[in-house]
Order: C-alpha cells, then structure tokens, then sequence
C-alpha cells in the first residue's frame, strides 16, 4: 500500500516536471510509463456547454485523494513553473461556460477515484441515516445503492448523472428544495482537499468555516473526496400531476400556493412555460402519458404560450397511507386555478421518477440532439419581480423558435444557510409571499451549426448577456451557476459584506489562487504578484 503510493508520488513529481520542459520536448506522458498520468485529450476541455473549449496540459487520474493532495502541496513550491500552474477539478464535465477547464494547467478528472458508498441507517451519531459517498460518485449511483435498503437522499437536481462534489460545490436544486432546502443543506459533513493540499474533514462543529466555504463554493476553496449525505426513506412510488395555464399570475399564484400554505400535501413542485408547439409536445418525453390533452390546449383560448405546474406525492408501502395520499392528490387540484379539466396524471416508481430527464436524454441521443452547445441560463429571481422579469425574457428571446425547457419555479430561502457560500438574491417587498424566490432555468439548445464564434451562437450569448445585466441591475436577480469574466462583475454578484467573506476564505484556503481558474474569479498572476510584493 505504502510502495503503491510512493509511485503515485512519483508519478505527480513527473507530472510537475513535465510542465516545466519547453513545448515539444515531451510528446507524451505515458513515454514515463506513468498509467494515471495522460496526455491532455479533447475531451478534458469540452464541456456540455460546448462554448469553451480550453485545454489543459495534462491530465491526472487519482487513485486516491492523496494523490491530490501530494499534487497541490508541491505547488506550493516557489519555482517559477510552479507559480503558473492551475487545477480543475472535473467531475461528469456538465459545466456550461469552461468553469470545470484549466488552460496549459492540470485537469482532475475525479470519477477516477474508488467509487464508495457507505450507507448507514439510523445512526446514533446524527440521529438520522445518511450515506458515506466519494465526491466522485454519480447521484444516480448513490440513488441506485440506497434504494436497495429502501432510503434514498432528499434532495435532488434533475438530472443525475453529476457527481456530488460538483453539485455540492455550486448548491443542487430541484423541485424538491421548497421543502428540504438544496442539496447542500443535506450534508453533515466533508473531507476536503484544500488549494494548499491539506486533506480535511469538516462539518458545522468541525473546520465550519471551510464546510461552509466549499458549499456553494464554485471550487474555490478545495476538493471534495468525500461527502456525508442525509438520506430518508424512500417512498416505492410516486403520483406525478400535471395541471395547465394560459395565465402568467395564476401559474405563479398556485406554484406559491404550493410551497407555502400546501407544503405539508406535496413532495416535488416545479414549473415549466411552452413557448411554441415544440416545446410543449417535447415536454411530453419523459411524463408517461398521451398527449390527448393537446388539442384541448389550443382549442379553447387565445394564448400563444401555456404554463405548467408538475407537482408530485410520495406513496409509501402502508396501505392507509396511500389511501390518504390519493385523497390528498385530489384536494391539491381541485385547489388550483388551472384551465378547467386539463389534468395529467401518472404514477411511476421513485426511481423513474427521479431519472426522467435521464430517459429524456436517451431519446436525444438517439437524435443526435445531446451533444450540441447548451447557452443555458440560470437565475434566482424574487417573486416580487417575477413577472416583469417574465416580460424581459420574452422581449430578448424568439419564442417562435426557442428550444428546449423552460423552468421558472419557487423555492424558500429559509430553508438555506446563509453561511454557506451561494448567493440569494435579497428578498423584500410588499406581498404575502415576496419572502419566496424563483428558479428560472432558460435551457436552451442550440443547433449543431451553431458552433463558437458563429453568428447564431453568438446571438444567443448576447441574448443572455443583456438578461443578466438588466436582472441584476434593475429586479434584485443573481445568477445561480454564474459566469462572469470581470473582477467588478464577481463583486457585484457577492455584493459588499459577501465579496469580503469570498475573498477572506480564498486568501485562507487557496492563497495560491491555484483552484477552479474556469470560474475566471481569481486569476493565478494576482496570487504571484500578492506573493512577490510581500
């Protein structure tokens, strides 16, 4: 065991050297018969976003997070090639905007790592069953093993084949956040490799301010190896609802309903606007049912664009229970103002429901739809301005040929920790609700022509770009997933008091700036010039 790591050292120190040698002189890490060592590939710099594509110098596969740590302790060293080297750490490569690349740096690839997963039921420790999980491991994974003793995590995003440590590191939402917070307010605790190297555990009463920081920390602050996450028990079914509107504030007046005063009555609310006929039929892909409600839709009101509410119950094995979860299903929409009758149902198993995009996206491939450029978008947006932010977006996009899903759904802010390092946007305002916040997830495909630095690819960006400014600006908005390319542009984001935190536990855990240069937050150059002043 001891021999083994010794190699592994041996091969990061090949590593470092290599990045040193001048250009050329070194055509290929594996001429050192280093195995978890490769050549950069294209693959270490394509994202799903497939905007940026920016590739690093080498790759490094670690078979234990050890070797991570070994890696960023030697660039602690004062050599002048070590002062210019980056990592990122990379994790199902779904990054939108390069955030998960490092340029001539060092790419981690972390599903390299063993796949671990530890569960543990009713533990005295925490009074709660939780699982063990290596920061590597897909979310699907992790759904897959709990299932088979009956608990499952709480809280989701929608789509599962992302590893932990790359939702933990930026929140991890879905339709289930109203009610259990995000995925980071699920965690008990972390081991963390820090920009310095040092390998850490951490939780609330442990190392709290770096549990805190990597939390919604974009990568800043460390790695994630290991994550302790809340599990519950699993429900073996679920009654999945869908009710349809043609008008914007009854859509967002029953979504708000939902998560407020019917919390206790449903599991799962999100909300999805069809824009055109497209979007409404591929809506449809992934809900088990037949589309007879399309005609009813187009027949009966003179709206060009449909809202949706998808809300679900959870079903346990008790008989009684689901008795009563039926009865409570009914309740729930017979409360809600949609149009008329128009009323979906479907009842599938916990698992289907919780990959339904995963099944989507087979049918993608299989159209060669997937693996496009994705200029998605997405924003927190406070209730009070929902609607007028809902007026922007279509005065910046075509909705006659937008593609792909439009979510725009609440979630309670009380139930984040503010310690933690994402950003809310500031709830205020003068109605009952305006406490509540809005997921807006513009998540568009763009067609396969529409490569970097072409015209229509480039349209969309600026689209974008002019939704964010005046969101920010003028509706009280923050990105969720941001990407910004000026220091002036970050420290709006984090606004004053958070903008000090940000840097005060970057300047602790990676003073080095040598983490996550894809965010393009911290450049390594300032680090060095901080360095030499002193």
């Amino acid at each position: 065991m001891e021999f083994a790591f010794l190699l592994n050292h041996i091969n990061v120190l090949v590593l470092l050297v290599m990045l040193c040698v001048p250009c050329g002189f070194i055509q290929c890490p594996t001429d050192f018969g280093v195995s978890n060592i490769l050549q950069a590939t294209p693959s270490a710099s394509i994202d799903f976003g497939r905007m940026y594509f920016n590739l690093p110098a080498a790759v490094l596969r670690p078979k234990s997070p050890r070797e991570i740590s070994f890696l960023l302790k030697s660039l602690r060293s004062s050599s002048p090639f070590s002062n210019r080297v980056t990592v990122a750490a990379r994790g199902a490569g779904h990054s939108i905007n390069g955030q998960a690349q490092a340029l001539d740096g060092i790419v981690i690839e972390m599903d390299s790592l063993p796949n671990h997963i530890e569960i543990h039921r009713d533990s005295e420790e925490c009074g709660c069953s939780y699982a063990d999980v290596s920061g590597g491991t897909l979310w699907i994974d992790l759904l897959r093993e709990s299932l088979k003793v009956g608990l499952a995590p709480r809280s989701w995003t929608d789509y599962l084949y992302l590893t932990i440590g790359g939702t933990l590191s930026n929140g991890g939402i879905s339709g289930q956040t109203f009610k259990h917070g995000p995925q980071v307010a699920n965690v008990l605790q972390l081991d963390v490799i820090t920009g310095q190297g040092e390998l850490l555990t951490c939780s609330k009463a442990q190392n709290s301010e770096l549990f805190y920081a990597v939390l919604g920390g974009l990568g800043q602050f460390g790695i994630i190896t290991r994550a302790r996450i809340v599990l519950e028990e699993a429900p073996h079914k679920v009654k999945w609802v869908r009710v349809f509107y043609d008008e914007f504030e009854k859509f967002t007046r029953d979504q708000e309903l939902l998560v407020t005063a019917m919390e206790g009555m449903v599991d799962y609310v999100e909300g999805l606007t069809f824009l055109n006929q497209h979007s409404l039929l591929s809506s449809f892909a992934a809900f088990p049912s037949d589309l007879d409600l399309l005609p009813s839709l187009h027949g009966g009101s003179n709206s060009s664009i449909y809202y949706c509410i998808e809300f679900a119950v959870h079903c346990h094995h008790e008989k009684a229970s689901n008795v009563q979860k039926a009865t409570m299903e009914e309740e729930v929409v017979r409360r809600l103002n949609h149009i008329g009758s128009l009323v979906q149902r479907a009842e599938v198993t916990y698992f289907d429901f919780l990959n339904r995009v995963g099944m989507e996206e087979e049918k993608l491939r299989r159209k060669g739809a997937w693996e496009v450029p994705h200029p998605w978008l997405n924003l927190f947006v406070p209730s009070f301005s929902i609607t007028t932010f809902k007026d922007l977006l279509l005065q910046n996009i075509s909705p006659s040929t937008f593609e792909g899903p439009l979510l725009i759904y609440p979630i309670r802010p009380d139930k984040w920790d503010a310690n933690m390092s994402v950003v809310l946007p500031r709830a205020h305002g003068g109605r009952r609700n305006d406490s509540l916040i809005y997921v807006v997830g513009v998540l568009r495909s763009a067609p396969p022509e529409c490569v970097p630095e072409t015209p229509c690819l480039s349209r969309i960006e600026q689209q974008n770009r002019r939704i964010v400014e005046t969101a920010t600006r003028w509706l009280s908005a923050k990105q969720y997933l941001p990407a910004y390319s000026r220091r002036r542009q970050w420290e709006e984001h984090f606004g004053e008091s958070g903008w000090r935190r940000f840097q005060a536990r970057k300047a602790q855990f990676d003073p080095l700036n040598v983490l996550a240069p894809g965010q393009r937050i911290f450049p390594r150059w300032e680090a060095d010039s901080k360095k030499n002043s002193r």
